[in-house]
């Protein structure tokens, strides 16, 4: 698995007329033909600009080709049975794992949360008609746990409404690093990104309002395990809050976080969205809930770390 990176060039006078997964290997140092073949496949290609997938595409002198590698695993995601935790007419609430993009990146299009999300609704017998997929809420890559999408198209616009208008509950689960006095609170502060390092800070003016609430639900030497309600949907707002608080997510490093807990190397931030709750589109006086159980890499991490098994057990279920 290659590093993040980004090749840009224009296709020199000799290779005109080969194809897109020869001239690439032949212009690009350490990119094989199989590996490329990968990439134009998954959309991490574009030639003038443009995503392409056509391994045999034949390319002219001067065209302009970038390729961009976001480093990850390049199999394709498909959502899996047991990952779909409801399913009706109008919306669709998967259980997200950690490791997936939300949506298409310049590096990929294939194997988002939201091209997966299309081949799921695709009928099969209808393969020239589009799935109604709209995508209301967000997790960063490495997040995992609840997800809704409203899948027709009477259904998004009031979707969003409960995320505009804070009528929908976002509850997280975060591991992090150190032991908190207080055993909840809230934080707020403005959120603005800083350019010159691309992350998400408090600043003074500026930014936008984000609102962050915590509880603790346990602690060990060393470690607490919060529960997060975001009254905001800010980029990153629950790992920039935790880590300028001075208790980062464990797994977090682009915002100071321990790669490790005591000798367990830890493989990603370790932040959950345990439950969703909003209302129901249509009969709006019922209150639809969901929750997703605790992933199997959480759940060690909090075993290594020295929490009880019968403290993680209420977590291993669907229960909220």
């Amino acid at each position: 698995m290659l590093k993040p990176s980004h090749y840009r060039f224009s296709v020199p006078p000799e290779y005109t007329g080969q194809r897109l997964d020869q001239v690439i290997p032949a212009c690009c140092e350490n990119l094989s033909r199989t590996y490329v073949r990968k990439l134009i496949d998954i959309g991490g290609v574009h030639v003038q600009q443009r995503r392409v997938h056509k391994c045999a595409l034949e390319v002219s002198s001067g065209v302009g080709i970038e390729v961009f590698i976001d480093g990850r695993a390049l199999d394709l995601y498909r959502i899996k049975p047991e990952e779909i935790i409801y399913q009706d007419k109008y919306i669709l609430v998967l259980n997200k794992p950690s490791g997936v993009v939300m949506q298409p990146t310049p590096a990929r299009y294939k194997g988002s949360m939201y091209e997966a999300a299309l081949c799921h609704l695709q009928n099969p017998f209808q393969r020239h008609s589009k799935p109604e997929l709209g995508m209301v809420q967000r997790l960063d890559c490495e997040t995992s746990g609840v997800i809704v999408f409203s899948i027709h198209k009477s259904s998004h616009k009031a979707l969003t409404a409960c995320f505009t208008q804070r009528t929908a509950r976002k509850g997280y689960l975060a591991l992090v690093a150190g032991e908190l006095e207080e055993k909840e609170g809230r934080i707020q502060s403005l959120l603005a990104r800083n350019r010159a390092s691309n992350k998400m800070k408090s600043v003074a003016k500026g930014g936008k309002e984000a609102i962050t609430d915590y509880r603790v639900l346990e602690q060990v030497p060393g470690y607490a395990l919060l529960e997060v309600d975001i009254l905001t949907g800010r980029t990153h707002q629950i790992r920039v809050h935790l880590s300028e608080a001075g208790y980062p997510i464990v797994g977090d490093l682009f915002y100071g976080g321990s790669p490790q807990v005591n000798s367990l190397r830890v493989g990603r931030s370790l932040l959950h969205a345990h439950s969703l709750g909003f209302p129901h589109l249509h009969m709006p006086e019922k209150q639809l809930q969901f929750a997703a159980p605790l992933p199997a890499d959480f759940v060690a991490t909090l075993i290594h770390a020295g929490f009880t098994d019968a403290f993680i057990s209420q977590y291993r279920s669907n229960s909220v």
